[in-house]
C-alpha cells in the first residue's frame, strides 16, 4: 500500500477510506464555495440591477420635477414635489411615458393651479366633473367635497385613468387624446359618420411631447 491508494486486480483504483473521507470533504468544501460565489456573484448581480432601477426612477422624477418647476403656475415646491410623485406614480400604474402625461397636462392646462374652462373642465388635467365622478365611482377614488378635481393630485390620478379607458377602448393613443378632449361620444360619432377627426388639439399636444423630449430628456443624476 502506497500513499493510501492500493491496487486491486481488474478493480480498478480503489481509494482507502481515510482518504475517501478527505477527499469527500475537499470536495464539498469546493462546491460549498462555488455555491457561494455563484450565490454572492448573483447578489452582486442583484443588487446593481437595483442601485440602476433606483437612478433610472431618481432621473425620471428628476425630470418631471424639473417640467413641472419651470411650467407651473400657483405651485409651491413641496406641491410640485407631491405632482412629480403622482406623475411618476400614474405613469408606473398604467404604462404611460411620464412625458405624455406632462404633455397632456401642459396642453389641457399649462400647468395652472385652480384653472376651469368655460365647459367646466377642472384642474390640470381639465376632467369635467361628470366624467371625473363617473370614473371616480367606477374605481377605488374617492370623491370628496364639492369640487374635488381643484385637488391637483386627484385630478391627475382621475384623468390618467380616464385615459387609459379611452385607450383601450380606442385601441389607439391618438383617438384616445382626441375623444379626452373632445369627448368619447363626439368623437364616435365622427367616426361613425365618416367625418374627418379634429386635428388642432393633437398637434399642440404632439408638439408639446417633442418640445419637452428635447429639452428635457437628457438630464441626469450626474448632471444635479
Amino acid at each position: 500500500m502506497t500513499l493510501g491508494v492500493r491496487f486491486v486486480k481488474n478493480a480498478g483504483l480503489v481509494l482507502s477510506k481515510p482518504l475517501s473521507i478527505i477527499l469527500l470533504l475537499i470536495y464539498l468544501g469546493q462546491t460549498a464555495f462555488m455555491v457561494y460565489v455563484l450565490n454572492d456573484r448573483h447578489n452582486q448581480d442583484l443588487f446593481i440591477q437595483e442601485q440602476q432601477k433606483k437612478i433610472g426612477e431618481l432621473e425620471e422624477k428628476l425630470k418631471i420635477f424639473k417640467i413641472i418647476e419651470d411650467f407651473q403656475v400657483g405651485f409651491n415646491t413641496e406641491e410640485v414635489g407631491k405632482l412629480t410623485a403622482v406623475v411618476f406614480s400614474e405613469s408606473e400604474n398604467y404604462g404611460y411615458h411620464p412625458l405624455l402625461l406632462l404633455a397632456l397636462i401642459k396642453t389641457e392646462s399649462s400647468f395652472r393651479q385652480g384653472q376651469e374652462s368655460i365647459y367646466g373642465a377642472q384642474g390640470l388635467l381639465q376632467v369635467k366633473p361628470s366624467v371625473g365622478q363617473d370614473v371616480a365611482n367606477r374605481s377605488q377614488l374617492q370623491w370628496k367635497g364639492e369640487k374635488p378635481l381643484f385637488d391637483s393630485e386627484f385630478n391627475i390620478r382621475v384623468g390618467s385613468l380616464y385615459l387609459f379607458e379611452l385607450i383601450l377602448k380606442f385601441q389607439d393613443v391618438k383617438k384616445a387624446i382626441i375623444a379626452y378632449n373632445q369627448g368619447e361620444g363626439s368623437l364616435r360619432l365622427k367616426l361613425e359618420s365618416g367625418q374627418v377627426l379634429p386635428k388642432l388639439f393633437y398637434q399642440r399636444f404632439v408638439h408639446n411631447y417633442n418640445f419637452l423630449k428635447a429639452r428635457y430628456d437628457q438630464i441626469s443624476v450626474d448632471k444635479i
